[in-house]
């Protein structure tokens, strides 16, 4: 661990797939961490309480929280954490050398940060739900479908063992959660067959299977 940074503590959910990013990304760079649940269903979710929203205004998960120079730092939104690890723990890496690669695997990144992901959180789906009285799972299904399709075509030229080649990347961390996303939501992965040969290529690596969500100290069966 970087001398200059010390006390680092996540806040997440279990099952959250941008705690489950920044998990694979603190295991995979080896770095040591406390763990603080933080609950989006219980009373009403606990990422909406005083103490919690002063620590993150936004009221959401992931959270990182650490010290360092005698101040207390958070970083919240698991694109920014995992690039300030990359930045404080440079090794093992998460993106390529080459800078071509790189933006490619920020790319493949944002399709599922940006362009996937947020329309399947809990707070969309509830509005869908409550709000709008549509169906939230069939709302959610379309989207990830559509994003992971598109994923899948970006990630064709690339793709070796796992998505940019034959090292595990930021690509890849963000892939494996939206996956089980996706079985959450029954959408069909059998045209998907890159993208599960990848997931099973990351499930073989001992990272991957710490972060899984069904193993989290707060996961519910």
């Amino acid at each position: 661990m970087s001398a200059a940074v010390q006390g680092l503590t996540l806040y997440g959910y279990w099952r959250s797939s941008c705690s489950w990013r920044v998990r694979i990304a603190l295991a995979h760079k080896g770095i040591e961490h406390a763990y603080r649940p933080v609950s989006l269903v219980r009373d009403g979710g606990e990422q909406l309480r005083d103490d919690y929203r002063a620590k993150n205004p936004m009221a959401q998960v992931p959270l990182l929280e650490f010290e360092q120079g005698g101040a207390v730092r958070r970083v919240s939104q698991s694109v920014a954490i995992i690039e300030l690890l990359e930045d404080l723990f440079p090794a093992p890496p998460l993106l390529p050398a080459d800078p071509y690669l790189r933006a490619r695997a920020r790319q493949l990144v944002e399709m599922i940060n940006s362009g996937t992901q947020p329309m399947q959180n809990t707070a969309t789906l509830k509005y869908v739900r409550d709000e709008l009285g549509g169906d939230e799972k069939a709302f959610g299904r379309r989207f990830i479908a559509a994003g992971l399709a598109a994923f899948q075509a970006a990630a064709g030229e690339l793709s070796g063992r796992f998505c940019v080649g034959d090292h595990v990347t930021v690509a890849d961390v963000f892939l494996v959660p939206q996956l089980y996303n996706a079985r959450r939501y029954e959408v069909d992965l059998a045209p998907l067959s890159t993208l599960t040969r990848i997931e099973a290529a990351c499930m073989e690596l001992p990272v991957f299977q710490a972060a899984h969500a069904d193993r989290q100290v707060d996961a519910v069966a």
